[in-house]
């Protein structure tokens, strides 16, 4: 008598099936293909694939199929930025000539993830996951709900608030680590949806994290790519007094964004009406006693260690010590001033798949910059600007071409490729159109920096805090999808760049000649005369602080507009 084993079948998703033909393409090349070698070898550069329009071709195509599996959803996120850098890896060496000496190892291709912000995002993770043990977050809840007084709006209001402004002198991936259990424990205890808050939250957190050079990763980049020095040694010796500062950052972008700040509250209180409208009613005093501070010693000795390297990251553009490092090494010595023998419970905070997400789309678009499709990107900017005016030296409306070109196109851009990446591959392009056309450099860096912080409020990957965000949130229950992101962050994206656009002409175009403080002073003296003005009008009509700054009069513009026609009707009238 024979025995059989009989194994339950089971239905397979198409993504296995993808991962299993992905497994066999890769054997395949291995095979093949002479360009890859074994593990063992040293890493070796990569080369610049100029002029191989193929390779363009193909590279656009594993772009655009990896962000159709994102916005699908078709497989999670993180598989998709694996699939997509493996492809273009892959798509690299197929392309790479053979006599380049290009040696494909395990230890090349790793080159090609920016180590300096996967450091960063390791280091605030491992460092918020101590702090929540504390009970801080809790205790930061309750203090904001009691000074909203029930109010939902009143208490997104005061979230977004102090999340930009933290993102503007912190930085705005490690505001959201801080916020984000904040936000979740606090949506908890009320019964609110949290994901409307995180998201209005994430979308502050970009528009405050663009006022100064530390507040996002995009601008952290060109402060440091785009000084002088650096300017200098890119081969741009006459670009050298363009070259920007901490202090150019607030100088030049925080008047733009302060421009937006009600704007954006308003988009936000009208698309979010349902779910931030009534009150929670909660006992404070039980709220309190029941979410306080679990740790005070503990708290104390992580509160101090977080202060030094909040410090740290204050002094960069002094010490230049990299923001990972400081990260790193906070998140060490929390460590050994914590629980030295106890890691698995500081070590839960940690989203190994956004870091595996960022490591993926690192490697993925690196690789397609090789490949030559983000040059490609750059000549078509290039020769979009070049038709505007004339070469001439000053010219008006090639500068105002050059500056809204740049803006949008990096905005847009940005939306879809990580800012991060985007941002390091337009520094020198902007550094080889300002010398080629013979356009100042100052507003182009400007337009770029606008451009990259605010255009990652587009779609969910567009910009750090978005993914770590999306990360804690999926991990705590409540995972955002990239199309309930994309409602309400596109239009954001699309209202913050055309409200800059507006500054950005008045500054350095219309003020091209020596009236730029002017018009920035105009810009922020109308803005803040507008708000208090908003505040002034709602008040008086019995709102609160909240509600007064979203104060939207269109129904009594409406009447007071049909009583003026009902007038010019009855003028008329009576004349004939």
């Amino acid at each position: 008598m024979s025995a059989s084993v009989v194994f339950p079948t089971r239905r397979r998703h198409a993504s296995q099936y993808i991962a299993l033909g992905l497994l066999a393409f890769t054997g395949t090349m291995m095979f093949t293909s002479n360009s890859i070698a074994g593990g063992s070898a040293a890493p070796s550069s990569f080369v610049a694939l100029d002029g191989n329009r193929e390779a363009v071709l193909v590279g656009l195509g594993i772009l655009l199929g990896v962000y159709a599996l994102i916005i699908t959803e078709y497989v999670h996120r993180t598989l998709a930025a694996a699939l997509g850098g493996l492809l273009a890896v892959l798509a690299l060496a197929y392309y790479t000539p053979a006599d380049a000496g290009v040696v494909f190892s395990l230890g090349a291709v790793t080159t090609l993830i920016d180590w300096e912000t996967i450091g960063l995002l390791l280091g605030m993770m491992v460092m918020v996951g101590i702090l929540s043990h504390t009970g801080l977050f809790e205790w930061f809840a309750v203090q904001a709900y009691k000074q909203s007084g029930g109010s939902v709006w009143t208490l997104v209001v005061i979230l977004c608030s102090v999340t930009a402004v933290l993102s503007a002198f912190l930085d705005n991936v490690t505001t959201m680590l801080l916020l984000t259990p904040v936000t979740i424990q606090l949506a908890k205890v009320l019964d609110l949806k949290p994901i409307p808050i995180l998201i209005s939250e994430v979308l502050f957190s970009n528009i405050g994290g663009a006022a100064t050079m530390i507040g996002d990763p995009p601008n952290i980049m060109i402060g440091s790519g785009l000084s002088a020095t650096a300017i200098e040694k890119a081969g741009y010796p006459d670009l050298m007094s363009a070259g920007v500062t901490f202090n150019d950052f607030i100088i030049e972008m925080a008047p733009g964004i302060l421009m937006t700040i009600v704007p954006s509250f308003m988009f936000i209180k009208w698309f979010y009406a349902e779910e931030f409208s009534g009150t929670r009613v909660r006992d404070i005093a039980e709220l309190e006693s029941k979410y306080g501070i679990k740790d005070a010693a503990m708290l104390k000795v992580s509160g101090t260690i977080l202060f030094l390297v909040v410090l740290n990251f204050f002094l960069h553009p002094i010490t230049h010590i990299a923001v990972s490092w400081i990260a790193l090494v906070g998140a060490v010595l929390m460590l050994l001033a914590t629980d030295r023998h106890e890691l698995e419970a500081p070590l839960e905070h940690v989203e190994w798949t956004t870091l595996l997400f960022f490591a993926g789309l690192f490697v993925l678009v690196h690789a397609l910059g090789y490949m030559g499709v983000i040059k490609f990107i750059g000549d078509y900017v290039t020769k979009g600007i070049e038709m505007f005016g004339t070469s001439a030296d000053g010219d008006v409306v090639r500068l105002a071409a050059a500056i809204l070109i740049i803006l949008w196109v990096s905005a847009i851009a940005s939306a879809f490729i990580d800012n991060i990446p985007y941002t390091a591959t337009m520094i020198p392009v902007v550094m080889q159109i300002a010398d080629k056309l013979n356009i100042e450099l100052g507003p182009l860096i400007w337009a770029l920096a606008f451009g990259a912080c605010l255009g990652g409020n587009g779609t969910l990957i567009g910009a750090s805090a978005n993914v770590v965000t999306a990360g804690m949130s999926e991990e705590a229950g409540y995972p955002i999808s990239f199309n309930e992101f994309f409602k309400a962050g596109f239009p954001i994206m699309i209202l913050t760049t055309a409200i800059v656009s507006v500054y950005m002409m008045l500054v350095y175009v219309v003020g091209a000649d020596g009236g730029a403080t002017v018009w920035k002073l105009v810009c922020v003296g109308i803005t803040m005369f507008g708000i208090i003005w908003q505040l002034a009008r709602g008040r008086s009509k019995g709102k609160s602080f909240a509600d007064a700054l979203v104060d939207n009069d269109s129904d009594a513009f409406m009447d007071l507009a049909e009583s003026a026609v009902d007038k010019i009707k009855s003028i008329a009238s009576s004349e004939e």
